[in-house]
């Protein structure tokens, strides 16, 4: 039988009145991906409010890893509901908040002695990675990357890259904040390498700021909103190199590619690098907010009694539910899961490109999937209204999907890594003729290069 199932027009009635009630309530800022309001979501699909099921190919942002209302993470909340619903850690401590320290501790990698503290958001977490790699080097600058995302808050949107919608109208931004090129494969010239890509980083000591001024790197091992872009193999084993050389901490944004979303816990391990910090959230808690930083000991004790927190923090039912994530991913074999998912996609995408010319690049690691859609493989035009229109065509058949990409041409995927094979299936045939549709209405391309 298949998942998806279209039995009214979409937006249905009911979506369309709600989206009504919506424009009045809530202002322009919140964006929705799609006009259909959810009901209800069970493991890789959602029904909405008109009775239309789809296909999840968005996870919550990437926050679904172990799928929409995960039984273990079910039951752990219901648990913990009859003891106690909110204390404040820093009023009256519980366990739980100390038992999610202790696994983040032993899952990071790097074979040193770790904390962890616990907050409510991947910007929070990123924020108080910067005030702890600033408190333990007594250095103000932090060196972040083109393409990047770390998020919403005046200091996490002064380190994120894409001006449009998230930084204009928005200034000024936080100072000491010094961006250099990611290493971007696809988009950069011919035979560029690990070491062409790293070289930028000593370009900027030269040109932006002096070593010795700079606290942190913060980097995403796998881009995000920036279009999931891979970097080659050594090259942050080549950064952190340059960064050890000069004192500087090596902070791993893992929001987004964290909990098995790459077939690993964390990106940072297939790069063979071990950050001095890790910031995590979104599939952290499966369905849940609870973010953390997690990083040397050492470091993490820098700040002093009283610097960190704030009242929701680690809250009781996010810690309970991170747990259960955690007991999922490891119970249910979901890294090597994620891995047959990126392999799947890889073989369907492959011929997908062979085909249509406006698929300039395949990309992935793992469940962490993407499509690069171009006008013209030569120049590389970035496809945005292509790409749009695909998103709107798959929703359109019951699948949801979410683009990302600073030129807003990839189409990215983020499906729970519960999706069983027919589903999965399903999903690829829906984006494939949302492909064809557009690649008919297109002129004749040239072919790639």
């Amino acid at each position: 039988m298949s998942t998806i199932q279209i039995r009214t027009e979409i937006p249905g009635p009911k979506s369309r009145a709600l989206m009504a009630r919506r424009e009045v309530a809530i202002p322009r800022g919140p964006s929705n991906a799609t006009p259909v309001f959810a009901a209800s979501a069970q493991g890789a699909t959602i029904e909405d409010v008109d009775g239309n099921r789809y296909l999840d190919f968005a996870g919550g942002i990437g926050c679904l890893n172990i799928g929409h209302r995960s039984p273990r993470v079910i039951s752990a909340i219901r648990e913990q509901l009859e003891k106690h619903l909110h204390l404040c850690f820093a009023v009256t401590p519980y366990e739980s908040y100390v038992a999610v320290a202790e696994k983040l501790n032993a899952l990071a990698p790097g074979n040193f002695p770790k904390k962890t503290i616990l907050v409510n958001s991947g910007a929070e977490a990123i924020e108080n990675s910067i005030k702890i790699a600033r408190a333990y080097t007594k250095r103000p600058a932090v060196i972040c990357f083109e393409d990047a995302f770390h998020g919403r808050t005046l200091l996490t949107m002064s380190l994120t890259s894409k001006t449009h919608p998230y930084k204009a109208g928005f200034q000024p931004f936080a100072s000491d904040i010094y961006r250099i090129p990611f290493a971007y494969p696809y988009r950069a010239e011919k035979g560029a390498t690990a070491e062409t890509f790293a070289h930028y980083l000593e370009d900027a000591f030269k040109r932006s700021v002096a070593p010795e001024s700079v606290a942190a790197m913060i980097a995403e091992p796998v881009l995000g909103e920036g279009g999931f872009v891979i970097p080659p193999a050594g090259y942050f084993k080549l950064l952190q190199s340059i960064c050890r050389k000069h004192g500087i901490l090596f902070i791993a944004d893992e929001v987004q590619s964290g909990f098995a979303r790459t077939g690993k816990w964390f990106a940072s391990e297939h790069f063979g690098i071990e950050p001095d910090l890790i910031t995590m959230a979104k599939s952290l808690g499966g369905g849940m907010p609870i973010a953390a930083v997690t990083g040397r000991a050492e470091i993490m004790d820098a700040p002093g009694v009283g610097s960190l927190g704030g009242t929701y923090c680690g809250h009781p039912a996010s810690c309970a539910a991170a747990l259960a994530a955690i007991e999922t991913i490891e119970q249910d074999g979901l890294l090597a899961r994620s891995t047959a998912i990126g392999k799947h996609f890889e073989e369907r995408a492959r011929g997908w490109r062979e085909k249509w010319p406006l698929i300039g690049d395949v990309r992935g690691l793992g469940g962490m999937c993407a499509l690069e859609l171009v006008r013209n493989a030569l120049t590389r035009e970035p496809a945005d209204s292509e790409t749009k229109a695909i998103a709107k065509h798959c929703y359109e058949h019951g699948l949801i999907t979410i683009t990302a990409g600073t030129f807003n041409n990839v189409i990215r995927i983020l499906v729970p890594l519960v999706v069983t094979d027919e589903q999965l299936d399903e999903g690829f045939a829906v984006i494939e003729a949302a492909l064809a549709g557009v690649a008919e209405h297109k002129q004749p391309a040239l072919s790639h290069v």
